[in-house]
């Protein structure tokens, strides 16, 4: 059912309008899959075998209150393995859905020795009906990114998961220092253009009230030289013609040097969406 009425929002052309860059254009990487094949190619040689991020242990702690051992588990997207390493120690069954050949090849190579772990490539917006059984639990975290045509990856989703549809996106606050820049300098920012708050909405356009947990999360970036940090934290002011002066005053408050490398922390959050399938 989508709901009418006066008051009524297309929250997928929300969604859709939001995957352009700040000049209104698509990205390459969005609708070119050899570009996003390349982009996985290169991160996945850049890690080393197993590593995932610090941040996303505490992330699957919450994950995994939805989740028991018994369970048989869809993950949408697994990147380089954040959630699907300790589900693949956790749950009786794991099947990784991705549209990344390079990303499926490594969680094989990392997994070799799971026989209870399977593989799909496949974009999850686009499966066909009979392409993957039903599982227990359906989760995707910070995978949706692409997916033009979201509703109909949620309709998987609630179709596909028996138990517990879940989905995992990390959000802001943005870096303090953006914030800074915006309010003092007045420089404008790529704030982000979409959010979790899009997930509970489209959702409810589709008549299933879900459930919403936000997860204080914090974040640390490791650099060699203040040259790096303040070339990596300009990257997000849109005009041409800053100050770097104004940058690094920015900053000052949010950085710690120690045995000559820099650090910058700041908090973010985690958003759990989840339901129970109708």
């Amino acid at each position: 059912m989508t709901r009418k009425g006066p008051l009524a929002i297309n929250y997928e052309a929300l969604w859709q309008e939001g995957m352009k860059d700040w000049q209104g254009q698509m990205p390459e990487r969005m609708v070119n899959d050899q570009l996003e094949e390349q982009f996985w190619s290169q991160s996945i040689a850049r890690k080393k075998i197993g590593q995932t991020d610090p941040y996303a242990a505490q992330i699957f702690e919450e994950i995994k209150k939805y989740i028991q051992p018994h369970h048989s588990v869809v993950e949408i997207g697994p990147g380089w393995g954040n959630y699907t390493f300790p589900l693949a120690d956790y749950v009786r069954e794991l099947t990784c859905v991705d549209s990344s050949n390079s990303i499926l090849s490594y969680l094989q190579q990392c997994l070799q020795d799971k026989n209870h772990v399977s593989y799909v490539h496949a974009k999850w917006e686009q499966l066909a009906d009979n392409e993957l059984k039903a599982h227990d639990i359906v989760v995707g975290v910070n995978c949706f990114y692409r997916m033009y045509e979201i509703k109909a990856a949620l309709a998987h989703m609630n179709r596909l998961a028996k138990k517990r549809a879940i989905i995992g996106m990390t959000t802001g606050p943005i870096q303090p220092h953006n914030e800074v820049l915006h309010e003092k300098y007045g420089y404008d920012i790529k704030y982000p253009r979409r959010d979790y708050i899009e997930f509970l909405n489209l959702l409810y356009e589709m008549d299933i009230y879900a459930d919403c947990h936000i997860v204080p999360l914090e974040r640390t970036y490791e650099y060699e030289t203040l040259d790096q940090l303040v070339t990596t934290q300009s990257k997000k002011i849109l005009n041409t013609d800053f100050k770097r002066s104004h940058v690094e005053e920015s900053l000052a408050p949010f950085i710690e040097e120690k045995n000559g490398r820099y650090y910058y922390r700041h908090d973010f959050h985690a958003a759990l969406v989840s339901w129970q399938p109708k």
